[in-house]
């Protein structure tokens, strides 16, 4: 009753005050989020296949343990927990040989249903780090090495059927020479992490049955493979290829046949007969002539997409009866790189080809990002305007392929590798690797071309071309590429040379002293800037916490310096062979042999924009939706002159009362297409006073308009931060959050003005809590929850369980007082997971059912606790306005004397 009677009595002397939005990025056009698809091989919702997500539930138990591979092992006092899993949580700063490494275990109880006896069923793990062992009910399955392609096992005779089943893993992601990337990871400038750290799947298919590239092991075979053979627009027809392999493990004969069929495209198919004696296999290839438009194709401004389907079909009294499908989605395109250029179906790319390199980690996951936060990756990649992602140092997450196939995104798929060469089982594994990254990612219209080497090592001459070969022997279609390093021993065998263009130091002009003008070049890294491989002090490698004068020195690094260096400017200004490169790195990451973060991203390890990720907007089409930018804090640090960032023709700046003036931001010539615009010595934090003080504040502003074409398009505003005053809250993840246990949330904690404006300049501590089906990820320990501000702003993670409803994420300041700013919250919408999962128990903080019966009371208390702060907040503004009235009085009457 106490806290009823002090609301009512606060209430009383309160008065609302309206608070405004803080201006933000226009961005006229823009990409769209995207919704995450599921990447389980081959299973399709209501088709002839099952399909079951097995990530949630296992029972986990970090290290070595004797016995755990045995059925009846008891494991019930292992902690529970959902994959992906990456052994550990992790402080934001986990560089330098922080991470676990060494054996891991996981168990997972599970029913399979009945139902599914006398199918064929597959465990198919999409990654499981380092060394790793199998095991069902106590029977070892398989071992496996290696820890970026996937595990597919055939476990129909290891599962019973209507009972409970033991599914065990040992995972091992200790040093170990004998496979990729074989480097002692302490010595290695990225982190492998560990654990079962992405999805796993069970498929249940009839025994006939469409295979899997990556378990038959079949040159240029296996599953399911499309092509575009090639293209002519102008009789509005691709003649594009399709093989499928087919397997009869039926031990029966099987009459049939294939339909191959692409709905989307006046649904052109063809049937073809087959015929299978039993343990008989068979691969069908066929040629189909698809009408096509410019819009149907896939490109990188427009990334169109096609259903390719196909079904195997038993003929039973003249009626076919379909014993199994897949469906892909594919694209149809051609791609062409030559010493003219990049040309993508048959026309010439109209710029050059920038992008970014990109390792898999994330803050405090580790590796083991959820599938929605690979697709905000590739979103916010694209946004920024890359055009491309080269696999740095392995390939990526299936997820992420398709995203980048969905939002236009070129990728390089790099085999593992970092280094090092390895004697023994090493060099067979990497021709495996090879391979199996083919086998995984052909049918992707994202892929650019195959990095089948290894990343900066001293490999054999020899090495390089088998490496090759084996690329094209499982590619060998129209449109395979293969890069490797200009300087690297057997370079000569590949399409693609990987280099920095020539710059002279004289008005850094390019020349072609190192490079032919009869190959094709690409830069694989720009961007980083160290002094030494052991220091690595660099212009490059900003922490975002630093504040905006470092950021602006990396952004203008990026773009175009005052020295010679490979930028965008040089990259721009390279000739036609030399068609792109990729910036190193867009994300800060963790590395094994440097205690220090990598700093060098345009974003940080939360995925928040330093002002670099603007200077790389800026430079897309303006096609692409137009954008301006003012990176400027007006704080009383900020510099005098103020950078703003547009891809549109012309800048139009008004800061504080003074008159508009307008600088171009187009380059007509050759090189950077949009520089940064820059006006020098506007901005006084004195003046800024002056206004403040005489009670202007409205003027105290910045004000930039994007023009094209004499026009205003785009608009950002800014205005300095004045007191702290409420916490703000908003969900940063742009894709849909479902209840599959796995999904993770970023949502970000911002310190405001009563405007919106953030306080960038604010050191405070935030405390995060949720209510509804999800939990925070991490705390003290991680240094977490609570969280410190950096900037303006402290993200924090939540995941999802396995039960949909509304979720409340709640922050406040861990050290309150009588003049705190008011606590912040944001709520969104888990929608249900419409796929089928497999667990007999999930992970939930607190036991679920406990956390239920006191959730109820818990969100009482809280909204009590938010109106108590909101009125004490109300109040004190009246209390400060008499502080600022006897201080005005007191300087008046001094000036009076």
């Amino acid at each position: 009753m106490k806290l009823i009677h002090i609301l009512s009595a606060c209430a009383a002397v309160c008065s609302a005050v309206a608070s405004g939005a803080s201006a933000g990025v226009s961005s006229g056009t823009d990409i769209p989020a995207v919704q995450t698809v599921s990447t389980m091989a081959g299973a399709l919702p209501g088709g002839v296949r099952d399909g079951f997500s097995m990530n949630v539930g296992w029972r986990y138990h970090k290290g070595d343990m004797a016995g755990a591979d045995a059925r009846d092992f008891d494991d019930s006092g292992w902690e529970v927990v959902n994959v992906p899993h990456g052994l550990e949580l992790l402080p934001e700063e986990a560089s330098g040989g922080k991470n676990y490494r060494g054996p891991a275990w996981y168990r997972k109880h599970v029913d399979v249903p009945a139902d599914l006896q006398g199918k064929r069923m597959t465990l198919y793990f999409e990654g499981v780090m380092g060394k790793s062992s199998v095991w069902v009910n106590g029977k070892k399955v398989a071992d496996h090495f290696g820890g970026y392609q996937p595990i597919v096992l055939n476990v129909t005779d290891f599962l019973e059927y209507g009972k409970p089943n033991v599914i065990a893993v040992r995972a091992d992601n200790s040093d170990d020479p004998t496979y990729a990337p074989g480097k002692p990871q302490d010595v290695l400038d990225f982190c492998y992490f560990g654990g079962i750290y992405r999805d796993v799947y069970l498929i249940g298919s009839d025994k006939v049955h469409i295979t899997d590239a990556n378990e038959e092991n079949i040159v240029a075979g296996g599953g399911l493979f499309f092509w575009t053979q090639k293209i002519d627009l102008a009789k509005g027809v691709a003649e594009c290829g399709v093989k499928v392999h087919v397997r009869n493990e039926s031990g029966k004969d099987f009459s049939g046949e294939v339909k191959v069929s692409l709905p989307d495209a006046k649904g052109v198919s063809k049937v073809l007969p087959l015929v299978l004696k039993p343990g008989e296999d068979k691969q069908l290839e066929v040629m189909l002539d698809v009408p096509v438009t410019k819009e149907s194709l896939w490109s990188p401004d427009q990334p169109s997409l096609t259903k390719l389907d196909v079904g195997v079909f038993r003929k039973a009294g003249g009626k076919g009866e379909e014993v199994d499908a897949m469906q892909l989605d594919v694209g149809i395109r051609t791609v062409k790189i030559s010493k003219d250029g990049l040309f993508v179906n048959g026309e010439k790319f109209p710029e050059k080809l920038i992008g970014g390199n990109r390792h898999q980690d994330f803050a405090v996951l580790g590796n083991a990002v959820p599938n929605n936060l690979q697709w905000m990756d590739a979103l916010k990649l694209r946004k920024a305007g890359m055009r491309v992602v080269r696999c740095a140092h392995y390939p990526m997450d299936p997820a992420f392929m398709d995203a980048c196939d969905r939002l236009g995104l070129f990728v390089i798929v790099a085999t593992p590798g970092w280094q090092f060469w390895g004697k023994g089982p090493f060099e067979g594994r990497v021709y495996e690797n090879i391979r199996n990254m083919v086998r995984r990612d052909r049918n992707h219209p994202s892929v650019l071309m195959w990095e089948p080497i290894l990343n900066e090592t001293n490999f054999p001459a020899d090495f390089a071309k088998r490496a090759h070969d084996a690329t094209h022997e499982e590619y060998p279609v129209p449109g395979c590429y293969t890069g490797c390093d200009s300087i690297s021993r057997g370079h000569e065998h590949y399409e693609v040379l990987y280099s920095h263009p020539e710059i002279s130091e004289e008005k850094f002009a390019i020349s072609s002293k190192t490079q032919s003008p009869d190959r094709a070049y690409f830069t694989r890294e720009f961007g980083d800037n160290v002094d030494s491989w052991s220091s690595h002090n660099s212009s490059s490698r900003v922490s975002r916490a630093w504040g905006e004068v470092p950021m602006l020195v990396q952004a203008k690094h990026y773009l175009n310096p005052d020295y010679a260096y490979t930028c965008w400017d040089t990259l721009f200004r390279a000739p036609d062979y030399h068609f792109g490169g990729a910036l190193w790195h867009p994300f800060d990451h963790q590395r094994g042999y440097h205690p220090d973060t990598f700093y060098g991203g345009i974003m940080d390890a939360f995925r928040q924009p330093k002002l670099s990720y603007y200077a790389f907007m800026s430079q897309r089409p303006v096609e692409q939706g137009p954008m301006v930018y003012v990176a400027h804090s007006m704080s009383p640090f900020s510099p005098k002159d103020v950078t703003v960032f547009s891809n549109c023709d012309e800048v139009r700046l008004t800061v504080q009362d003074k008159p508009p003036v307008t600088l171009p931001t187009k380059n007509t010539k050759r090189g950077l297409p949009h520089p940064p615009a820059v006006f020098p010595n506007v901005w006084d934090f004195q003046k800024s006073k002056q206004l403040t003080r005489n009670r202007q504040e409205g003027k105290d502003r910045i004000v930039a308009e994007g023009l094209v074409n004499g026009q205003v398009v785009c608009r950002h505003e800014v205005a300095p931060s004045r007191r702290p005053d409420h916490l703000k809250l908003e969900l940063d993840t742009k894709t849909e959050l479902v209840a599959d246990g796995s999904s993770v949330a970023v949502v970000v904690a911002s310190m405001v003005d009563a405007n919106g404006s953030v306080k960038r300049l604010n050191n405070e501590e935030v405390v995060f809590d949720v209510q509804g089906p999800a939990s925070i990820v991490g705390g003290v320990e991680q240094q977490l929850n609570p969280k410190r501000i950096q900037w303006g702003t402290a993200p924090v993670l939540v995941r999802m369980g396995t039960e949909p409803g509304k979720v409340t994420v709640n922050a406040s300041l861990k050290h309150r007082g009588t003049q705190t700013p008011k606590s912040g919250s944001v709520t969104f919408e888990v929608k249900p997971d419409a796929g089928k999962r497999l667990f007999k128990e999930a992970y939930v903080p607190g036991k679920e059912s406990e956390r239920a019966a006191g959730e109820a009371d818990s969100a009482r208390v809280k909204e009590l606790e938010k109106k108590l702060e909101a009125a004490t907040h109300e109040l004190n503004k009246l209390r400060n306005k008499e502080v600022e009235r006897d201080q005005a009085d007191f300087e008046g009457a001094a000036k009076n004397k």
